[in-house]
């Protein structure tokens, strides 16, 4: 075995790691006590081998993994389907068949992955979405938390989905014992303040020892409270599973499901993990662990291993670091294996129980939910069918679902891509959106529309009825901006032959532009030569323009009579802010105030202000970032006139921002009068039509601001 695949995660360890691992790992093993026994009983095993399934396994899944804090461990899912299959073999829980049954599906699981994991299998996370990966995983922790309800109220944990799982909560209810849901219902208020306003007290542990207390001296368990069920010392021992007593057939058929829930979940889940907390992991090397991990199962004698949300959620509040969080809860399960196995008796279920949903409430990602709803109704709705899809059906068919939603969503935007029309504003080179800048004008009887995905079957009639509906009386030519377009199939190249030929018939010349030499050479390849030929496919929109006849510039604009006497539009209208137009589209004037205040703010930071009066602002000061010069010229006029907003401890220096001010804007021309006096030029005149525009705007500010400047020329001259 490649050495390079051992430990990873423990490379370059940093001392001041092992305190919090050392205490998250045994936080994790207690944890995983009563988790790992429910969930052994839930796959027919008796529960002490959940607690075999969380030595072997998670120190096998520590030594392959790439993850930082991923904790594998006995888990519901494959614990589900496992129990599951026993029923519809007539297989009783906990019988001797059971016994040899079981870890034969672990070792097939095991086996399955391994293959997965020569197959490269774990890029199938590139194809699932956030929405997709966020509902998944809140569906999941919504399931655990409602199989856990029931035994807070002093019954047995829920299984099945959520029908089943409101029925078993719903008879529950009817036989509720009291103390049980005091004990439940206090640990769990307990833990959601102690996350608030102490995270990093153990407020688990104190739990479990107060829990402890309780059975000890007021014995709790008289009145009804559960406790967990008392577990022989000792470690797991070696298994050898018996091929001869199990259906080989039937268990490897029945394995492969949960190889692929177990592989989906995991790599999903870790994902979400890796995203939240800004690292990566190698998603094939998590199916080898997690491959390793099932078969150290198999080996122990117990059920199929999973990647465990509800654990990691505990190494992340407690800040666990490195796999030895994993090592750690390995080695403590064993001690108290061997030596604390008594303590088990005593903890009271319900506690316990508060415990594992207090982590789960975590999972639970209300927040994307929110976002999405917010900003993006499709991936909201596909959120929510993601988690209904794991809730209704499991996880299962939920994997299936959250797949299918994921190719669901890149087929809905691929059907209604981002599509637009171009104009012109006047003064300025190239082509401008018409919803989006409102001084852009369409070039007269041309029509440029701008299409931005891939043309194929499932688009092109939108691409058809977007230009048809965009014709006009006047219209005498079809531009199409298709830069985004990298690719063609047989169905939208026909549909782009037939609107070439429909336009045609109409007098309208159809140019299509900007795309990559790919698309001509696809084009030929499907028979389409002519269009290449007879001019339609052009490099450029420029070229076509010059094509259709507009050879001389200014071009001709609807709703403008005179182009050469409107070079640029009225001063009081004109948008000099280039780079905020762009960047915040509606925003843009709301975001030019903040800016000025911000670079206000940072004046005032500046260090030694008063001998920036004979150097100016530097240069690279932090304030200029991301402004053109024309912009920033903007920007520092728009200052002048806010300098009675000036900080406190600047407002009596107003002369000396306004040399600073009037500094940078003389090393700005300075600059420029080497290195481009063609935009100086143009810089000039942006001033003239600013001072305009402002005047109209802020005639007050504008007045005071002149009053200031004579001022300081007073002041200078004496």
């Amino acid at each position: 075995m490649n050495q390079r695949l051992l430990f990873q995660t423990l490379k370059s360890y940093k001392k001041q790691y092992l305190a919090k691992d050392i205490f998250t790992g045994i936080i994790i093993a207690a944890v995983s006590i009563p988790i790992s026994m429910g969930y052994a009983e839930v796959a027919g095993l008796p529960a002490v081998y959940g607690l075999y399934g969380s030595v072997f396994p998670i120190l096998f899944f520590a030594v392959f993994s790439s993850s930082p804090q991923f904790i594998l461990g006995v888990d519901a899912a494959p614990a589900a389907i496992v129990g599951s299959a026993l029923a519809s073999l007539g297989i009783e829980a906990q019988s001797e068949a059971a016994m040899h049954y079981i870890p034969m599906m672990a070792l097939f699981t095991g086996f399955w992955l391994l293959f997965f994991y020569f197959l490269k299998s774990g890029k199938i996370v590139n194809y699932i979405s956030m929405p997709v990966m966020g509902g998944f995983i809140s569906g999941i922790a919504l399931t655990i938390i409602l199989m856990q309800i029931p035994k807070i109220l002093g019954s047995s944990s829920g299984t099945g989905e959520l029908l089943e799982l409101l029925e078993h909560i719903g008879e529950a209810l009817k036989h509720v014992n009291l103390l049980s849901a005091l004990f439940g219902a206090g640990s769990l208020l307990f833990l959601t303040a102690a996350k608030k306003y102490i995270p990093r007290f153990p407020a688990a542990i104190v739990l479990m020892v107060l829990g402890v207390g309780a059975t000890e001296i007021f014995h709790i368990d008289d009145y009804g409270v559960k406790l967990l069920a008392s577990v022989e010392p000792g470690l797991p021992g070696f298994y050898l599973p018996d091929w001869s007593q199990v259906d080989i057939t039937h268990a490897a058929g029945r394995s492969l499901t949960i190889a692929v829930v177990v592989m989906a979940e995991t790599l999903l889940a870790e994902n979400n993990f890796a995203s939240k907390n800004d690292y990566k992991i190698q998603d094939n090397r998590e199916i080898l662990a997690c491959a390793m991990g099932n078969l150290a199962a198999a080996f122990t004698g117990t059920c199929p291993v999973n990647g465990s949300i509800s654990r990691t959620v505990m190494n992340d509040q407690f800040g666990g670091k490195t796999q030895a969080v994993s090592i750690t809860a390995g080695i403590s399960m064993m001690v108290l294996l061997m030596f604390g196995t008594g303590f088990i008796g005593s903890l009271p279920v319900p506690v316990l129980t508060a415990i594992v949903i207090s982590a789960l409430m975590n999972v639970v990602e209300l927040h994307l939910a929110k976002r999405l709803f917010c900003v993006s109704r499709n991936e909201f709705y596909i959120f929510a069918a993601a988690c209904a899809g794991v809730l209704c059906l499991g996880s299962v068919y939920g994997i299936i679902i959250g797949i299918l939603l994921s190719f669901l969503e890149v087929i809905l935007k691929a059907t209604d891509p981002a599509r637009t029309f171009l104009g012109i504003i006047p003064g300025r080179e190239g082509f401008y959106d018409l919803k989006r800048n409102r001084y852009a004008h369409p070039i007269e009887s041309v029509v440029i529309y701008k299409f931005s995905e891939n043309l194929f079957f499932a688009n092109i009639k939108i691409f058809q009825q977007d230009i048809e509906n965009s014709l006009k009386e006047n219209t005498k030519c079809v531009i199409v901006d298709a830069a985004a377009v990298t690719g063609i199939d047989i169905t939208a190249a026909d549909g782009l032959s037939m609107t070439a030929e429909r336009l045609k018939k109409r007098g309208i010349q159809f140019y299509f532009t900007e795309h990559m030499a790919s698309i001509n050479e696809k084009l030929r390849s499907l028979g389409m030569g002519e269009l290449i030929e007879q001019g339609i496919m052009r490099r450029t929109m420029t070229a076509a323009l010059i094509a259709y006849g507009l050879e001389k510039r200014p071009y001709p604009l609807e709703g403008l009579k005179d182009t050469e006497s409107t070079g640029t539009l009225p001063a009081e209208q004109e948008d000099t802010m280039e780079e905020f137009a762009w960047a915040f589209g509606d925003e843009a004037a709301e975001k030019i105030e903040k800016k000025v205040h911000h670079i206000m703010e940072s004046i005032e930071k500046l260090p030694d202000v008063e001998k920036l009066s004979e150097t100016g602002i530097p240069e690279r000061a932090d304030v200029w970032k991301h402004l053109g010069v024309i912009d920033e010229d903007e920007v520092l006029r728009r200052i002048e006139m806010h300098l009675d907003e000036l900080p406190q401890n600047l407002s009596g220096n107003r002369n000396l921002v306004l040399s600073l001010l009037e500094r940078r804007r003389v090393t700005i021309e300075e600059e420029l009068k080497k290195e481009n006096p063609e935009i100086l030029e143009k810089l000039q005149k942006s001033r003239q039509k600013l001072e305009k525009r402002l005047e109209k705007q802020n005639p007050e500010a504008v007045r005071k601001l002149h009053q200031w400047e004579e001022e300081m020329k007073t002041q200078k001259m004496k």
